[in-house]
């Protein structure tokens, strides 16, 4: 999606808004080292440029981010399990691929701008921890929001921490549980979103004549007390981190993932 917010902002505003895309033209947008990278060198960007108060996640029309690689997943799964494992194991990999991914979402809740997901389409695993550390998040009635991880044997150990607290225990807890997507409306409702958009770009616009009037260190500030107010503490990180790899290396989990990478056949197709 082409927001064209430079060319559309009012009175020079452009320089408020930077915008990063997650699309990766393969329909699923998934997460990985690639990604992580990118979405750290727009927040330097973002960071450097004083004028800057906004950076914009966006994506193509249908699908945000559907969250871990998981083809990748299950071509790490075809290598030494958790009682051999190799620096390529899945569970070590997983170690190594969820500190990243949640360090990440660290960093959106502590740079001072605002991050703002712009969301057009499916959201899922991931995905929904992107939006969840997100300080503003807008979506159309396209956009759809899910935890699938339970499905595979799995759970979406990084995002809980950030999405409990953005919506609640008991919310992200059934979502958990249930695996039952949000649609639009109740993604609102939930506060999982803030605002449902008919015009992303113009929501954008909106937020960038406010933000504009304020601060950087006001934002940085904000995000600092807040932290320590409810913190994301290294105690939930190391636990976040660590049941992702234990769960990675289940016996179980690897035949799922093994299985999607081999035949592309989900768990719930067997």
């Amino acid at each position: 999606m082409d927001l064209t917010l430079s060319g559309s902002l009012p009175g020079g505003l452009g320089a408020v808004v930077r915008e990063v895309s997650l699309d990766r033209g393969d329909k699923v947008n998934g997460i990985d080292d690639a990604m992580i990278g990118q979405l750290h060198r727009a927040l330097d960007a973002a960071e450097a440029d004083p004028r800057c108060r906004v950076l914009v996640i966006v994506s193509a029309p249908g699908v945000f981010s559907t969250g871990m690689n998981l083809a990748a997943a299950g071509r790490a799964a075809d290598g030494p399990g958790a009682n051999g494992h190799s620096a390529d194991s899945p569970d070590a990999a997983a170690l190594e691929a969820g500190g990243a991914f949640f360090d990440l979402l660290l960093r959106f809740r502590s740079a001072p701008l605002m991050v703002v997901s712009a969301v057009d389409g499916q959201v899922a695993g991931g995905g929904v921890g992107i939006v969840a550390a997100s300080d503003v998040v807008y979506t159309t009635h396209r956009g759809g929001f899910a935890l699938p991880e339970a499905l595979w044997g799995l759970l979406p150990c990084c995002v809980l921490p950030f999405l409990v607290r953005r919506i609640g225990f008991q919310k992200a807890y059934a979502m958990t549980l249930t695996t039952r997507p949000l649609d639009a409306d109740e993604a609102v409702r939930s506060a999982l979103a803030d605002e449902l958009a008919t015009d992303l770009a113009a929501a954008v616009r909106r937020l960038a004549v406010r933000a504009a009037r304020l601060d950087r260190s006001t934002i940085g500030d904000l995000k600092q007390y807040t932290a320590r107010l409810w913190p994301l503490t290294e105690d939930a990180r190391a636990l976040a981190v660590g049941e992702l790899g234990r769960l990675m290396a289940l016996p179980e989990v690897r035949a799922r993932l093994t299985e999607f990478a081999q035949h592309g056949r989900f768990p719930w197709e067997r």
